[in-house]
């Protein structure tokens, strides 16, 4: 294995990042102690018996290489009263006392080979809110299916998705496409983020609705990207279509 100064070795061949302590965790959930203790080594185990992650610790002890970042979902005040996109969605309430700021943080999360994870989080802080937003990812993380469904293509590799699928949130209705090699990610800014932090190189799209409302595009998206794996695929179709599903 390759030495890595951000990673430490755990039993059973595990790897383990160096800023989370393992000793000092104390699992509350069944998952959690079958994970610490050795028993469950992989996320394709827990994802494969339909078991579902109730505490964020599993992912950050399972899966050393996870990457994340903050998602474009807000709108702040331009220098000449244009909208500018910001991380932070920001609202306010009006009460007797004054108004009330909250502050509303998306994070993507994913090792750009098959697992990726949304997550939101609202706070009257931006740390607070942020860091909400990167648990709530961890929990909601999944795996999705890719593979090569273009028939221009037919390389068999995993770069794109093997067939349609479509997710919708709110007015927002969008759909991802196969797409033969070298095509690119076809879509917008946030939703591009959101396909390289699964690892899909090339894909076409289509949108309907209010697509300026980014929080609702990227939870589209990601909508989009689950229904991937709810479709039955006959073995045969799997080979012929190069589906990969999820990898560590």
């Amino acid at each position: 294995m390759k030495s890595n100064k951000n990673l430490m070795e755990a039993p059973e061949g595990v790897v383990i990042r160096k800023d989370f302590d393992p000793d000092n965790w104390k699992p509350k959930t069944q998952l959690g102690k079958l994970v610490k203790a050795g028993t469950i080594t992989s996320l394709d185990e827990i994802m494969d018996q339909g078991h579902k992650i109730l505490e964020p610790e599993i992912v950050d002890f399972l899966m050393p290489d996870l990457e994340k970042d903050l998602l474009t979902i807000g709108q702040s005040k331009g220098k000449f009263g244009g909208g500018k996109g910001s991380i932070w969605r920001q609202t306010q309430k009006k009460t007797k006392e004054g108004n009330n700021i909250s502050f509303c943080a998306g994070v993507i999360i994913g090792n750009r080979n098959g697992y990726i994870g949304l997550g939101f989080g609202k706070a009257r802080e931006t740390v607070p809110a942020r860091e909400k937003a990167i648990r709530q990812a961890k929990l909601n993380l999944i795996k999705i299916r890719r593979g090569c469904g273009s028939w221009a293509c037919n390389c068999k590799t995993a770069h794109s998705i093997p067939y349609k699928s479509t997710g919708s949130s709110g007015s927002i209705r969008l759909t991802l496409i196969p797409a033969p090699k070298g095509t690119d990610l076809v879509i917008s800014k946030e939703c591009k983020k959101i396909l390289k932090f699964v690892g899909i190189k090339d894909v076409y799209s289509e949108t309907y609705g209010h697509t300026a409302t980014k929080l609702n595009l990227v939870k589209a998206c990601f909508e989009s990207l689950k229904s991937l794996t709810k479709t039955k695929v006959l073995p045969v179709t799997s080979e012929k279509l190069g589906i990969k599903e999820g990898s560590m």
